[in-house]
This record gives C-alpha cells, sequence and structure tokens, in this order.
C-alpha cells in the first residue's frame, strides 16, 4: 500500500514514497497463552500493528495452554492487557471488537499428542473462518524447558510442514541455552524439526527503535563510518543499568546470573551491531554474517585471566527512589547463601583491524541508581592541546541512549562567551520525541519483530551460529566463575555497584559515564525544546 511520508527540511519538506509492509494471511499460534508475555507484550502489540493497520483482514491468532478458557474468557483476559499495555491504551469498542474476533482459545497439554491433532483441526477451522491460507507462525511463549517437548510434538504431528503454497515458521523466546552444550542441543532440537530458514529466535532489544538506528546512524551518513575505528576510537561503552531487583523471577535468575541473563544475550548483540563491518546489502544474511565475524573475533578470556577482565557483585539491601528495598538474598525463591551475581563489568577485546587495540567496557546490575541503557563511544583527544585548561575538558563522546530518553548526543568543546578564549563541554542531543512528528508514538520492540516475521525478514533475529558463537566465548569466563564462586563482591542497592568497579577501568586510565549529568542535560533540552515550540506556535 503505498504511502507518502513528508519529512521536515529548512522551509520545506521532503516528499519519500515508500511502502506499508502489511502482513499476509496468517494463524499465530501462541504456546503458553494464558501467560505474562502474552498479555503484557504479544498481544498489545498485536493490537497495535491491528490500529495501524499493518495486519490485515485475514489474521487469526490462537492461543494454546493448559488453562480452561473459552474463547470469551480468552479475549476478556486479554481485553485488560491491551487496556495496560498497548501503545494506544484509549480501546474503542469498534477497534476491539474487529480486533477480539480473531482471537481464539485451544486448551492442550504440551505433551499430550491428541491436543496437537486437535489443535490441527482447529487449524484448519480458522483457515477457513479467516482466510489464513494455511500460513502458520508458532510462537513458544513458555518456559525454557518445555522447547523440547513442544517442537518434538509439533513434528510429530506434521505441523511443521506447509501446506500447498502457506508457510510455516516458529518463533522461539530466549533464553538460548545457559551454556554452549545446551545452546547447542536446543539447536539441535530445533532443527530436527525446522529448517533454519523456518526459525525466528528473538531478542527484543534488537527490535528497539535506536538499535535500528545505530546502523542507520552508522551506515546513512558519510562522516562517521570513516572515524568508527581504532584510529579515532579510545573506547567504546555499554551500559544497561536497572534499577528493577529479580522481581517474580527469583528462582530463575539464581541460576543463572548476570552474565548469563543479560551479557551473553543482549549485550553481546548490542556490541556485534556496534562492532560490525558494513553488509554488502542490508538484508538478514549479510547483516548477521558481519555480526557474527564480530562474535568470532572476541579475544577469549582464560578461565585463570577471569578476575583480571571481569568482575561481578551482588546487591544487598539499600534505597531506591527514596524507598527501602531488600538485598538479594532476601528475594523470593533466591537461596539465602547464594553467589549469584547480580552485576557485572567486563572488557573485552576484538582482533580484527577496525578494532584492535580499543577496548570494549560492558557494565550491567540490578538495583543500580538510574535505569539506562546507552552505547558510548569516545574519541581520542586532540594530538596537542593548543588553548589553556583545555586538557581538563572531556573528550569527544558519542552516546547513543536506547532507553529511557531515546536519542543521541555528541559531546564536544566549544569556546564559551566571553573577552577571553575559555573552552567549555556542550552537548549536541537528537530525542525521538522532539524530533518527530510522533516522537512520543514510538513502534514497541514486539510490534516491529513480529510483523518481521510474519513477513520472514530475519534481519533482526539471531541465527544459530551467533547463539553458539557467543556461547563459545561464554565458556572459558564461566568456567572461571565456577572456580572461584565466592568471588562476588556485595553493593548496596541503589549504588553505582562495587567500589571495585570504578578501580577496574580507572585501572586504565578511563572512568564510567555519569548518567545523572547527561540526566540532567536532558532535562533542560527538553525545557528549551517546549519553549521554542511555543515560541513557534504563538508566531
Amino acid at each position: 500500500m503505498p504511502v507518502e511520508i513528508h519529512l521536515p527540511r529548512g522551509n520545506g519538506e521532503v516528499r519519500l514514497r515508500s511502502r506499508l509492509r502489511q502482513a499476509p494471511p496468517v494463524a499465530l499460534v501462541i504456546f503458553g497463552a494464558s501467560g505474562d508475555l502474552a498479555r503484557r507484550k504479544l498481544v498489545p502489540a498485536l493490537f497495535d500493528l491491528h490500529q495501524a493497520g499493518l495486519l490485515g483482514q485475514h489474521f487469526a491468532v490462537l492461543g494454546f495452554s493448559r488453562s480452561a478458557l473459552s474463547d470469551e474468557d480468552f479475549r476478556e483476559s486479554l481485553r485488560e492487557g491491551v487496556q495496560q499495555f498497548a501503545r494506544h491504551k484509549a480501546v474503542d469498542e469498534p477497534a476491539w471488537q474487529e480486533f477480539s474476533s480473531a482471537l481464539h482459545y485451544q486448551r492442550g497439554q504440551f505433551d499430550d499428542p491428541s491436543s496437537y491433532r486437535e489443535l490441527a483441526d482447529r487449524l484448519a477451522k480458522i483457515d477457513g473462518e479467516h482466510g489464513t491460507a494455511g500460513n502458520r507462525l508458532f510462537y513458544l511463549a513458555t518456559p525454557p524447558e518445555v522447547f523440547p517437548v513442544i517442537l518434538q510434538q509439533l513434528g510429530a504431528a506434521g505441523l511443521n510442514r506447509p501446506r500447498g503454497d502457506g508457510f510455516v515458521r516458529i518463533v522461539v523466546e530466549k533464553p538460548f541455552g545457559t551454556d554452549l552444550e545446551s545452546a547447542r542441543q536446543l539447536n539441535h532440537q530445533i532443527q530436527q524439526v525446522f529448517t533454519e530458514s523456518q526459525v525466528y529466535r528473538i531478542d527484543h532489544y534488537l527490535g528497539k527503535e535506536t538499535v535500528q538506528n545505530i546502523l542507520a546512524f552508522r551506515l546513512a551518513n558519510g562522516i562517521f563510518e570513516p572515524i568508527w575505528n581504532r584510529n579515532y576510537v579510545d573506547h567504546v561503552q555499554l551500559t544497561v543499568a536497572e534499577t528493577d531487583g529479580v522481581g517474580t523471577r527469583g528462582g530463575y535468575y539464581d541460576q543463572v546470573g548476570a552474565f548469563r541473563d543479560m551479557v551473553v544475550n543482549h549485550m553481546l548483540q548490542l556490541l556485534a551491531i556496534v562492532a560490525m563491518e558494513p553488509p554488502v546489502v542490508f538484508e538478514a544474511e549479510p547483516v548477521r554474517d558481519e555480526k557474527l565475524k564480530v562474535l568470532k573475533a572476541l579475544r577469549r578470556i582464560a578461565p585463570e585471566q577471569v578476575g583480571e577482565f571481569t568482575l561481578r557483585g551482588q546487591y544487598t539491601a539499600g534505597t531506591i527512589d527514596g524507598r527501602p528495598v531488600a538485598g538479594y538474598r532476601g528475594e523470593a525463591k533466591v537461596a539465602p547463601d547464594s553467589n549469584t551475581e547480580t552485576f557485572v563489568v567486563a572488557k573485552l577485546d576484538i582482533d580484527n583491524w577496525r578494532w584492535a587495540g580499543t577496548p570494549f567496557y560492558l557494565r550491567h546490575g540490578k538495583r543500580l541508581p538510574q535505569r539506562m541503557t546507552e552505547i558510548a563511544i569516545q574519541f581520542k583527544r586532540a594530538p596537542q592541546s593548543l588553548f589553556p585548561g583545555a586538557d581538563q575538558l572531556e573528550p569527544n563522546v558519542l552516546a547513543i541512549r536506547i532507553q529511557p530518553d531515546e536519542g543521541i548526543s555528541l559531546r564536544f568543546a566549544a569556546k564559551a562567551p566571553g573577552a577571553t578564549m575559555r573552552l567549555q563541554d556542550v552537548d549536541m542531543n537528537f530525542l525521538y520525541r522532539s524530533s518527530f512528528a510522533h516522537g512520543d508514538d514510538q513502534v514497541d520492540a514486539y510490534e516491529r519483530l513480529l510483523l518481521d516475521a510474519m513477513l520472514d525478514d530475519r534481519t533482526l533475529f539471531t541465527r544459530a551460529d551467533e547463539v553458539e558463537e557467543a556461547w563459545s566465548w561464554a565458556q572459558t569466563i564461566l568456567e572461571g566463575f565456577r572456580r572461584r564462586p565466592t568471588n562476588v563482591l556485595p553493593y548496596p542497592a541503589g549504588t553505582w555497584g562495587p567500589a571495585w568497579a570504578d578501580a577496574f577501568i580507572e585501572r586504565d586510565d578511563r572512568h564510567w559515564r555519569k548518567f545523572e549529568l547527561s540526566r540532567d542535560a536532558l532535562k533542560v533540552e527538553r525545557q528549551v525544546l517546549h519553549i521554542g515550540l511555543e515560541k513557534s506556535n504563538a508566531a
């Protein structure tokens, strides 16, 4: 469906012809449909796609779970989720009636062959009712221990094979294993039933607008790619800071920890996107080939070197946003003597021509003072300081904020007003919410990824060899952790991790980014933007 996009350009506009990518006819089967993921993320995302006109008329959802629910019960429970979590929270009745008429439910047991025969019959009926043309998209929204059972039963029932000209695809939620062996085993179980081209391993971080914008920023602008290398970049910092604790995930989290949960999955994917070479064409396989090369180039850290290149911590009781919170060992389903890390920093090296000698510092923790995901590229200082006090200024930093306050900022030195030559650090900021007409209404990551899976676009999904390469790199680090299980430093909730985390990077004469400063700067900028808009409207 052709559309015309208007982009501001000076006093006029640029008009670009584009095409909305509407989903083909498809029946989406959600295993574990009575769970939290379907209610909070999947169905609200589908409703927003419906509101945007991207699902088309020939679409249906079939929830599959062990709970005893009727179609109406299922629809009513999902309506509550849509009203709470969808971007379009003002759900008008006609829109909901049209959308909910495509929602169906099938009770079944994950390990019962007869449940899958009933599933096949129900899907055939849905094809007739909704015109879904035999196209199937299965979504595993269940605990990972159930994956092998569902995969086996789908294969035994023949539901993995397309009918006629239709397609069959499967979306697999993380975690993709907890070590190299379990990742290989899961990939083997998947590939026994589905071909790799049918498989979509979903990492919701890759669906975020700002993550996708990293590639646009690098590859659509001629001024950045030439300096995106070891000749100009001093180091890179990737920070994923969370104010939340483990919540209801204590039992799961105590088995995996921060390194497995966040670093091996989300953070290595972010690193690969930042560090990859430009693909020959912006399509799924060339992009994923370049990401794989980065993972292969990651320098392995020997078990005896883990204490030198990583540091772990665990939060104790403290204060978050003025309220007291329990320590990790006091969380539900966490062992009272647990040594599981909730904080980790690591120094990584990429042994290729672009990045040799340029360290990548990763920092992630729970119960930190501020929620923030940021990629900061710090450039080398000018070769000679020509101005008084210039060596006291901060180096140039390009910061890409994934969340919150999504945007990009560039820090550089400028002459302050006055009769003397006095330099000052200034920030040039781009914010989604102020730069685009609908910047406050960004597409949710699950919207983008669900639509891509329907459209057979695997660019933002991880491939089997990517998953295994990431775990291969992590193996020696995990072995180092096992050798020294108690080498986990405490830190009070509401602080930026153990005191040694600062020393970890300062030994290289570098410093962690201080986000309170950038947050204050953003507040000021939003005030300025608001004043500017008021003046513009008044004029």
